[in-house]
C-alpha cells in the first residue's frame, strides 16, 4: 500500500483528494494536516465524510511514501522550506509555486498528456492549474502538429469553487448567483504555464493567448472556448486530435458539441471541434476540482508508483 499524507487538508481540493484516496485500492491515507483544525475529525470540515474516523494531525514524514500539498499559492514553497521531507518521499504540489521552469527545481510539470514518461520517473510533480489544464488540452495536438497559429483567443467560465473555500465579495452567494463577471482579463496567473506547455509541445514562443476568464454562477466545472483560424479542414483537424489522445484515457474527442455536466465529478476532459470557414472553435470541459486539481494529482501519483493510470479514478458524472 502507498502511504499518503496531505498537507493543507481543509480546502476544497484537499476535500476532493480525501474522497478519492479513501476509496483508492492501493492507498493508505495516514495523515491529513491542517494548521487550523489539528486534532479535529475531518468531517468537522468535510461534512460528507462523517463515515470516516480520520482526524487532522501532524505528519510523520518518515512514515509516508508520498506527500500531497494542498496549500494556497505561495505557501507550498514555504512549507517545504520549514519541513524537510526525506528524499525517499515523493511530492505532488497542487499550488502554482513550482509550475514554471524558473521555479521548478526538481519538479516536473504534471500534465500526463504531455509529460507522462517524465512523471513516471520523477520524485516531485507540480500539478497543473485548472484553467491551464482545460486550455492546454485544447491546444496540445495542434502545437505538436506544428499548426497552432500565434493568435489564440480563449473565453473560459469556471465555478465558484475555483476561487477557494474562503468567502470573498466576489464569491458571496448574493453576488455570484444568477450572475456572470470577468476577472484577470489577459493577465490570469495560468497563462505562464499554458505558454510554456505550448512551447514544450512544439508550438511557437510567440504564441499570443488572449484569455478572458469568467466567474460562473455554478459551483464546479470549467468550459473553455478556444477560437483560432486554420486552413486545414475539420476532418483533418479531428484526426490530429483523436490520434494525439488515442493513448490518453482521460481525454475524449467528441463528434458532437460537449457541455460541462458531462465531466463534472469525473477526471475526464471532453473536447469538441466546430469549424466555419477558417474559424475553428475548440471547446474543452473539465471539472476544476478533479481533472483540474485533485483527480489529476491522483493520476500523477498512479504514474509515479507504476499503477494503472485510471486507478481510483473511474468516476461517473452526475450529468443532470
Amino acid at each position: 500500500m502507498i502511504r499518503v499524507a496531505i498537507a493543507g487538508g481543509a480546502g476544497y481540493t484537499a476535500g476532493e483528494l480525501i474522497r478519492l484516496l479513501v476509496n483508492h485500492p492501493a492507498v493508505e491515507l495516514k495523515y491529513i494536516q491542517s494548521g487550523s483544525h489539528d486534532g479535529e475529525p475531518i468531517h468537522s470540515v468535510h461534512s460528507d465524510l462523517i463515515y470516516s474516523d480520520l482526524k487532522f494531525s501532524n505528519i510523520d514524514f518518515e512514515d509516508i511514501d508520498v506527500l500531497f500539498i494542498c496549500m494556497g499559492h505561495g505557501n507550498s514553497a514555504k512549507f517545504l522550506a520549514e519541513n524537510p521531507v526525506p528524499a525517499t518521499v515523493k511530492i505532488i504540489d497542487l499550488s502554482n509555486d513550482f509550475r514554471l521552469k524558473a521555479d521548478a527545481g526538481e519538479f516536473v510539470y504534471g500534465a500526463p498528456e504531455l509529460n507522462r514518461e517524465q512523471i513516471k520517473g520523477c520524485r516531485c510533480v507540480a500539478n497543473p492549474g485548472c484553467f491551464a489544464t482545460s486550455i492546454n488540452l485544447a491546444l496540445l495536438p495542434l502545437a505538436a502538429a506544428g499548426i497552432l497559429p500565434e493568435e489564440v483567443t480563449v473565453t473560459g467560465i469556471t465555478g465558484s469553487t475555483g476561487a477557494g473555500q474562503k468567502p470573498t465579495q466576489d464569491t458571496h452567494f448574493s453576488n455570484r448567483n444568477s450572475n456572470l463577471s470577468n476577472y484577470k482579463v489577459f493577465t490570469h496567473q495560468h497563462l505562464g504555464e499554458i505558454g510554456e506547455t505550448v512551447v514544450a509541445a512544439g508550438g511557437s514562443e510567440q504564441t499570443d493567448i488572449a484569455f478572458v476568464p469568467v466567474r460562473g454562477c455554478h459551483t464546479r466545472g470549467i468550459m473553455s472556448d478556444v477560437v483560432i483560424r486554420l486552413d486545414e479542414d475539420l476532418e483533418t483537424i479531428t484526426k490530429i486530435f483523436k490520434e494525439f489522445y488515442a493513448s490518453h484515457p482521460f481525454v475524449c474527442v467528441s463528434d458532437k458539441p460537449v457541455y460541462m455536466k458531462q465531466v463534472v465529478n469525473t477526471n475526464y476532459c471532453f473536447l469538441s471541434l466546430q469549424k466555419e470557414g477558417r474559424k475553428l472553435l475548440i471547446t474543452s470541459v473539465v471539472d476544476n476540482l478533479l481533472k483540474g486539481a485533485s483527480g489529476q494529482a491522483v493520476q500523477n501519483m498512479n504514474l509515479m508508483f507504476g499503477l494503472d493510470e485510471m486507478e481510483g479514478l473511474r468516476l461517473k458524472a452526475s450529468y443532470f
